[in-house]
This record gives C-alpha cells, structure tokens and sequence, in this order.
C-alpha cells in the first residue's frame, strides 16, 4: 500500500473509535440494516473495518446467510476473526482481504454495504462498476458517509455517477450524522 492510501484510510489503531458503545447507540447495525438484510442473503461488508457492522449482519441473516467482511488491511480481518472465533458467527462470516486496486471478489452477492469507506477510494467509477458486476440482478448497494468528510454536492455527484453506470435510488434513510443512499442494481 502507497503513502496516500496510507493517509486515506482509517488506520488499525483507531479501530476503537469505530467499535464502540456510543456509536453503537446512535449508529445502530441492527436499526439500520433490518429493512434491507434477510435471511438467506449473501451480504459483503466492505471496509468492514473492525467487524462491527459485519456481525450484526450475520444475527440478521440467522443460520442461513453468510457475509463477506471485506477488507483492505489485515490487522481489520484480525480484529474481525479475534471476535468470532470459537462463536457460530465463525461459520457465517467470511474474512476477505482486497486488493489495493481491487475488490478481487468473484462470488455474486444480495446486499452490498458500504459504511463510512467510498470517501477513501481514489477511483470511485471503477468501485462502482466492480460492485455492479459483483450484485445480483437487482441486489442491492447501500452506502453510508460521514457529513464531515463528504459535502452533500459531492455526495449528490457521486450519485449521479452511481446511476449513470445503472444503478436506481430506492431509498434514503436517515442514519446520524451520515448522508445515505441504498441504490438498486438494474
């Protein structure tokens, strides 16, 4: 990993702020994913950073689903696997490490989250693109930014980018102190 993506993504040692109680109460997995998540689906967790999101989904899915915890740095999977280990969860939640350039995923994929990660990825097209090859006709893209990274102009490009590759908005939910869209493969 070069310099720059050093400096753009968040950092294993600050994985702590990202998996905590407070954020837990006022970002709440299950609250946010429940319309979207059902059992039975292949979700990939991508930037799954350390593992929060990603177990919360396998609850969600029940016995039945799986999720891909997808991540660019190993010390994340780390935290992930340390989490799970010994636990059922073990069976569901499978740890995959990105390439730099790369998703490198060939599994087709239900539900696509993308939580608080798109802002640190140089090139959002090919991100993009790569995800609609990975979803299943209409699965489904759901992507979280945090407001103090990502102006609403440049979220609303982002979107038009989005769906100009074929994608269709299907929802907007509300998650503190975030801008979301969940977009739907066509």
């Amino acid at each position: 990993m070069n310099r720059e993506n050093d400096q753009r993504v968040c950092p294993v040692e600050r994985a702590g702020s990202l998996d905590n109680s407070v954020r837990k109460f006022l970002q709440n997995p299950q609250q946010i994913l429940k319309p979207y998540i059902h059992e039975g689906m292949t979700v990939l967790d991508l930037g799954c950073g350390p593992g929060v999101f990603s177990i919360e989904i396998a609850k969600l899915l029940g016995d039945s689903g799986k999720v891909i915890a997808a991540d660019l740095q190993n010390g994340m999977l780390d935290k992930v696997k340390q989490k799970i280990k010994g636990t059922r969860l073990e069976q569901r939640i499978i740890l995959h490490k990105c390439r730099e350039e790369s998703i490198d995923l060939k599994e087709k994929v239900d539900f696509v989250l993308a939580f608080y990660m798109v802002h640190e990825v140089p090139d959002q097209d090919k991100l993009f693109s790569e995800l609609k090859s990975m979803l299943k006709p209409s699965g489904q893209l759901f992507i979280i930014e945090p407001k103090f990274h990502v102006s609403k102009k440049s979220f609303e490009l982002m979107i038009d980018r989005i769906k100009s590759i074929g994608f269709e908005i299907k929802d907007r939910p509300n998650v503190f102190f975030s801008r979301t869209i969940v977009l739907t493969n066509s």
